[in-house]
């Protein structure tokens, strides 16, 4: 029987560990098929409960509000990129190759991984570039982020920052680089596939432009003398 991927969160996201039970998991895999298609806006722990034919008071033994579990679904986001980012660029030598094959799977569709049987990170993945910064952009960000709930996405900065530097150790902005290289995958993606107008890749849909683009920024700024 193939090991199940296990991603360690932060204790202070949940009041009950959901991976630690059937009930625990069957919230988190029915919370990303929902907001994936409904919104985030939409969803709420009534609609969950009924989807998942179990009580709202059940599932709040688990979250505290839909906020902190759009925050734990991120946050094992990020930490299930990092895994990947690791795994796949554990045997690459070049860093430049390195951080293309980071570019690369940041851009692209995300298949399911089978190792995570009750997370769909395809639907999760989607929910990020729409849904993703609502975890942060919120008047609670600072005190949130003193109790280190984002901590999985700068890790993967702070990855992506040490293969900036492998490529250009003098380069002066190598976590500002990170982030934007993620955010703007994101924005790209999005604007590409709801408002065409803002891209260059509107009348094809061709997430490989979108690589394409992103590794013309990146080492172009990494490159600038």
């Amino acid at each position: 029987m193939e090991v199940q991927l296990q991603i360690k969160m932060n204790e202070k996201l949940f009041l009950r560990d959901p991976e630690q039970t059937e009930l625990g998991k069957k919230i988190i895999q029915h919370s990303v098929e929902l907001i994936h298609k409904n919104g985030f806006e939409s969803f709420t722990f009534k609609k969950l409960a009924e989807e998942i034919e179990s009580t709202e008071a059940g599932i709040y033994r688990y979250f505290e509000n839909k906020h902190r579990l759009l925050i734990y679904i991120t946050a094992w986001y990020w930490g299930w990129v990092q895994y990947c980012v690791v795994f796949k660029t554990n045997n690459i030598k070049d860093p430049a190759v390195k951080l293309k094959k980071v570019i690369q799977l940041l851009a692209t569709t995300v298949v399911d991984d089978d190792k995570t049987l009750h997370i769909n990170e395809d639907l999760l993945h989607q929910i990020i570039i729409s849904e993703g910064s609502k975890a942060y952009l919120t008047k609670h960000v600072t005190e949130d982020n003193k109790e280190q709930l984002f901590k999985p996405y700068k890790d993967l900065c702070g990855v992506i920052a040490d293969i900036i530097l492998e490529c250009s150790p003098k380069y002066k902005y190598p976590r500002s680089l990170a982030s934007t290289i993620i955010e703007m995958a994101h924005f790209q993606i999005f604007f590409m596939n709801n408002l065409p107008s803002l891209t260059d890749f509107g009348k094809t849909k061709d997430e490989l432009k979108v690589v394409s683009f992103l590794e013309d920024l990146v080492f172009n700024s990494i490159r600038k003398k």
